[in-house]
């Protein structure tokens, strides 16, 4: 199954080898997920004439709506089997259940052990981690899982508590952080504020996990050039999700997240689940390979982006992806100018003195998309308010709704009872 070098073959042989995948995961799909058997059978598909990558076009597509509806239905093994019990963050929807066999985990451990080897990752490494490996998250069991893999050491602390992260790096020196970059400023902060010499800690990179760092160039958004002006360490951006069981990590040349060819296979599709040309934007919609409790099959991520196939300066000829540009659900239309929250997120998040927010999305009487933006800062006012609001024109060329609110007031619509990622987006919209 594992494979690592399939990245360094030319592309036809990469699609050769999903190609022969493909075709082990169809067979183990009618026989054992009753998901899809109702599928094959209700369309009448027949598996066998599905040859090549571009056949998938004829199988339908899954999507997150299916997965509530139809959660154990997807499970293709006994419950017995199912070590490790996972539930999506439902930043979109509500929580979906994933359950994982011992060699599902043990293909998670491939998986981010080569991701992290892709980011200059070797054994000897320490790597602290910043966010939570506990409340059913895939992503911190995956991350202890591949480090212990590649043979690096890693040191859970936590989310938040930078008194606690600082306390670490100075007692046991990492090398590696693994956070979300919005927590990297509150860090600094807290050095800057307390006189920790943090430019010149033991760490040198940080994997930045969540949110992106990057332009669809690859040059740093507001948010990475935040960063990186005040604190020197290389920052390399990934992508993952629960549903995918794979991650993309950039490497040293810090041009896209590298793709595993024998870990998924990839599509960008349009609105009416075609293929998108070549370059252009689409969603991206995978199909898992390897994996044993739960597979998908032709899943739409609800995830913009766009791929990029020219090989890599790193020797790599695998297909590598694009920053998100948001979720396609996502997409905002306010006063004529098409939106992604990322972008209003990345001029926030460039703001020394906001401390949190929240953006409110809601449809107004004519039927267009309006925007509020929360912010709790420690000395609001109206001089402030015009400040934000020229900040949006500058990058965005439209200003928001601003309102101050409590910081303790945001924090807790940030964090309801057993929330672990911060929402800083509600759509209201029907």
């Amino acid at each position: 199954m594992y494979n690592p070098k399939i990245e360094y073959q030319p592309q036809e042989e990469i699609k050769r080898f999903q190609e022969q995948k493909l075709n082990e995961m169809l067979n183990y799909l009618s026989n054992f997920s009753p998901f899809y058997k109702k599928l094959f059978l209700k369309e009448k598909i027949e598996i066998h004439k599905i040859k090549t990558l571009e056949d998938l076009q004829h199988i339908p597509i899954t999507t997150k709506e299916d997965l509530q509806q139809f959660n154990e239905e997807f499970y293709c093994v006994d419950k017995s089997k199912f070590v490790d019990y996972i539930t999506t963050s439902g930043t979109l929807a509500e929580p979906t259940t994933f359950a994982l066999t011992d060699a599902d985990l043990e293909r998670l451990a491939y998986n981010e052990a080569i991701s992290f080897t892709c980011a200059k990752g070797s054994a000897g490494d320490i790597y602290q981690l910043m966010t939570t490996i506990d409340k059913r998250f895939m992503a911190g069991l995956a991350y202890f899982l591949g480090i212990r893999k590649m043979g690096a050491s890693i040191i859970r602390v936590g989310n938040g508590m930078p008194e606690l992260q600082w306390d670490t790096i100075l007692r046991m020196k990492p090398n590696a952080i693994i956070c979300v970059p919005s927590f990297i400023p509150k860090i600094i902060k807290y050095a800057e504020e307390n006189g920790i010499d943090y430019k010149n800690s033991s760490v040198k990179r940080a994997i930045c996990i969540g949110e992106n760092i990057k332009n669809d160039d690859f040059s740093l958004n507001l948010l990475g050039k935040k960063i990186h002006e005040k604190w020197d360490i290389e920052l390399y951006s990934t992508y993952a999700s629960t549903e995918m069981s794979t991650t993309f990590c950039e490497c040293e040349a810090q041009q896209g997240g590298h793709h595993h060819p024998e870990l998924i296979i990839c599509e960008l599709l349009d609105e009416h689940n075609q293929p998108v040309d070549k370059n252009s934007y689409g969603e991206l919609t995978i199909t898992t390979l390897g994996v044993e409790g739960m597979p998908l099959l032709r899943f739409k991520t609800g995830d913009i982006c766009r791929f990029y196939h020219e090989p890599c300066a790193c020797g790599r000829t695998s297909m590598r992806i694009s920053p998100i540009l948001g979720r396609k659900n996502q997409m905002i239309k306010f006063k004529g100018t098409t939106l992604y929250p990322s972008s209003l997120f990345d001029v926030l998040d460039n703001i020394d003195y906001v401390e949190n927010y929240v953006i409110e999305i809601s449809s107004t009487d004519m039927g267009t998309d309006n925007i509020a933006i929360f912010i709790g800062c420690k000395n609001p006012g109206e001089k402030l308010i015009k400040e934000l609001k020229d900040r949006f024109r500058a990058k965005l060329r439209v200003a928001p709704n601003i309102q101050f609110k409590d910081i303790d007031e945001i924090t807790k619509i940030q964090f309801p009872e057993n929330r672990r990622k911060a929402i800083k987006f509600i759509d209201k919209r029907g």
